[in-house]
């Protein structure tokens, strides 16, 4: 595998992840949303990662003649969508609420803020460590090219 492959590997985790946080900012932004414009409450997004192999792009095929089965087993992260949370709405009784139906109940979005706040956490440790790829690998980069000077 080269350097770029590498590189690209770590960007598209990069995205996935940037993805990831900002899905997750919404969630939290809005676990308390009633209303939205689409009617009821609130629903949670839920980011689809999917792995494409390296191999799988014209580039590297292309870039790979001769090369003997070297980015095989090599992935890239790509968001194919993000999709809202199918489970339901939570009831939560609060006759004074706007929101209220005729019994008191009011259809609350289907964020759980603790799962999200760790997820959150898990999603920031994962872009801190692509980023340490990204600058691991322009440091053997960097070294390479001082290796020819």
């Amino acid at each position: 595998m080269n350097l770029f492959s590498a590189m690209e590997i770590a960007a598209s985790g990069l995205l996935a992840q940037r993805t990831r946080i900002n899905a997750l900012a919404s969630n939290l932004a809005n676990a308390r949303t009633t209303r939205t414009a689409e009617g009821g409450p609130y629903r949670r997004l839920d980011p689809v990662f999917r792995a494409v192999p390296l191999s799988e792009r014209f580039a590297n095929l292309v870039d790979r003649v001769g090369e003997p089965e070297a980015a095989d087993n090599a992935y890239l992260v790509e968001v194919p969508e993000v999709r809202e949370d199918p489970n339901p709405p939570r009831r939560v009784y609060d006759p004074d609420h706007p929101d209220a139906d005729a019994d008191g109940f009011v259809q609350m979005p289907n964020v759980e803020v603790v799962s999200e706040m760790v997820n959150l956490v898990t999603a920031s440790r994962a872009y801190e460590a692509g980023v340490s790829v990204v600058k691991t690998v322009e440091a053997m980069a960097r070294a390479a090219l001082s290796i020819g000077a």
